[in-house]
């Protein structure tokens, strides 16, 4: 089973992005579909965010 993840800003909303280790992104009102998101892509995405 995999386990997904979304911030805890969005309380109860359904309106958010997932992260999901080792599976991707989705969109949580399309729980069905992700799309994969290597380890090093994602760190990259971190770093600009937080610069």
């Amino acid at each position: 089973m995999s386990v997904w993840r979304k911030s805890s800003y969005s309380l109860n909303s359904n309106d958010c992005v997932e992260v999901g280790r080792r599976i991707g992104i989705r969109d949580s009102k399309a729980p069905a579909s992700h799309l994969p998101v290597s380890s090093a892509a994602w760190s990259a995405f971190l770093r600009s965010v937080k610069s």
